[in-house]
């Protein structure tokens, strides 16, 4: 009996043998193909191999905007493998809301693919990584990083969470500064790690970098003395525009309020507007200097012609055009130092009904500026209404058009060019771009010595002179519209200042929209942001001076 159960044993065993022995064969030779087909299913994957985004610099290749690597965590809903406590374990080191993130792994259980957290910080991500939880993976990205933070957020702008261009020149330049990412085989561990690169599909190619034609140290200089004023004077918001008056570049363009692009969740609405080249107002005085030129150009106005403007007041149908006192008779270099209403409309009534309207054209305070960022307006400027004198009078002291202070910088920049009109650009240039003369140059040279007077002691502007410099520039102040009509407590300062007068640098516009107290005006509010920031930008720059000692 003990003899039959042994070779009964030996028999099972031997034919047990023999099938694994056969099924190895027929496994290894027969079906090797689908064996194979199902390994590499489970161990070799595609990797994406991500591209890092152009550099974006300003003119002296100081980084303004570069990326930065970071990690992100994902895993595979449709395998499972994820539990309730796995999921608040990771939830908790990720910071995240554990139900919220439960809540996203049922809804996308069928997908193969879903992020736990994008962006992690260092801390989280080696956090994360030593739980050692099945089916966490780990992927590393790019996240753009901003040095100069809310001082250049503006025009340099932001990305989204996938690193496309949202704003400013991100935004303005994506395709350049996208880079394409590239592909690799690599074969995974079961923990999702990776064991060895095994082929390169498509290496990524690296996006172009960006060079703007801001400077940072003028940048820096023009924000802090804008956020130091808008808090002094408790203004809704202001912006400097500075240009080079030889090329038309950008040196420093900042708004108040700003944001951190590096913290995108203390962005807000009004914080992410550029509002130098989004918002437009009525510009006031600023646009007398156009009215005299257009005078000069006529033949029968020069400097010293003298305009009458007793007794400070002055009809034209039913608009009464006042003057805060009585100037008497003035010459028409007094009328732009003083900023006289009463005697820029006389002018204005004299000359021919397109005349004014004609200049302020000509220098583009209708037209898009195209200066390379997104969201610019266009210039509210329009021929119609001009057989009216109300009309032709409003206009030749800057109301019934609306500017943004980039169409203001445009306008000077052809004055401080002898009236060769230059495109503004945000760009570095490598020389001075082709302009077009729309001014004849000894009237715009005129006119900006002229404009010398508003600087002087007894001008509307005193505040904006610059030791050792001459410079030219005027003011404006003007109301804002409310809902009955002009609203007398609340303004826009303006001035728009040339520097130097002899051989123009740069030139600068100064907006403060709705300051508070008892000076509101341009001339006390924004004349003395102009000197502060022009005083610096000067030194900075390396410009001699060009005035005469005062006498000892």
């Amino acid at each position: 009996m003990m003899v039959w159960r042994h070779y009964l044993l030996v028999i099972v065993f031997t034919a047990l043998s023999a099938a694994l022995a056969v099924r190895v064969v027929y496994l290894g030779v027969a079906d090797s193909k689908f064996l194979r087909q199902q390994g590499d299913a489970r161990s070799i994957r595609t990797e994406t191999m991500p591209a890092f985004r152009g550099v974006v610099y300003d003119r002296n290749g100081e980084p303004l905007a570069v990326s930065t690597p970071v990690m992100s965590v994902y895993t595979d809903p449709s395998l499972g493998e994820l539990g309730i406590d796995a999921v608040e374990r990771i939830a908790e080191v990720l910071e995240v809301d554990p139900l919220a993130l439960q809540m996203t792994l049922r809804e996308n259980r069928k997908r193969q693919f879903v992020y736990l957290k994008r962006r992690t910080t260092w801390n989280q991500y080696q956090a994360a990584r030593a739980l050692r939880i099945p089916g966490v993976h780990f992927q590393r990205e790019y996240r753009r990083y901003y040095p100069a933070g809310d001082t250049t957020a503006h025009v340099v702008g932001i990305t989204d969470v996938d690193d496309q261009g949202l704003e400013g020149a991100e935004l303005a330049f994506d395709e350049r500064l996208t880079g394409h990412n590239g592909s690799k085989v690599v074969l995974k561990d079961r923990r999702g790690g990776i064991v060895k690169d095994l082929e390169y599909l498509e290496a990524p190619v690296f996006g172009k970098d960006v060079w703007l034609s801001l400077d940072l140290r003028l940048q820096f200089l023009a924000h802090r003395e804008l956020r130091a004023a808008i808090m002094e004077y408790g203004a809704a918001s202001g912006s400097v525009v500075m240009a080079d008056a030889r090329t038309g570049e950008i040196l420093a363009m900042v708004n108040e309020p700003s944001y951190n692009p590096n913290d995108p969740s203390s962005a807000f609405l009004a914080g992410l507007r550029n509002q130098a080249i989004t918002d437009r107002y009525e510009p006031g005085s600023t646009m007398k200097p156009f009215t005299v030129l257009a005078a000069l150009a006529s033949g029968r106005w020069h400097a010293d012609t003298q305009i009458p403007t007793s007794p400070g007041t002055f009809r034209v149908g039913r608009l009464l055009v006042r003057d805060p006192v009585n100037r008497g008779t003035i010459t028409l270099l007094q009328a732009l130092q003083k900023s006289s209403q009463v005697a820029i409309a006389k002018v204005a009534l004299d000359l021919d009904q397109r005349a004014v309207f004609d200049v302020l054209s000509r220098v583009g305070m209708g037209e898009y500026i195209g200066v390379g960022l997104p969201g610019e307006a266009i210039g509210t400027l329009t021929d119609q209404g001009l057989r009216n004198p109300v009309v032709r009078t409003t206009l030749s002291y800057g109301y019934g058009l609306a500017i943004t202070p980039l169409h203001l910088t445009q306008g000077y920049l052809t004055l401080a060019n002898g009236g060769v009109r230059m495109p503004l650009s945000v760009l570095r240039q490598d020389g001075a771009p082709t302009g077009e003369r729309v001014i004849e140059e000894s009237l715009a040279r005129e006119v900006v010595t002229m404009m010398e007077s508003v600087t002087a002691p007894e001008g509307t502007a005193p505040g904006a002179r610059v030791a050792g410099y001459r410079i030219s520039g005027k003011t404006g102040t003007s109301r804002k519209v409310g809902a009955g009509g002009y609203d007398d407590k609340r303004h826009v300062a303006l001035f728009a200042g040339i520097a130097p007068a002899t051989d123009p640098r740069f030139v600068m516009v100064v907006v403060v929209n709705e300051p508070k107290g008892e000076q509101v005006g341009g001339g006390a509010v924004s004349g003395p942001i102009f000197g502060r920031i022009a005083a610096g930008a000067l030194r900075l720059l390396g410009v001699r001076p060009d005035a005469e000692p005062a006498p000892v």
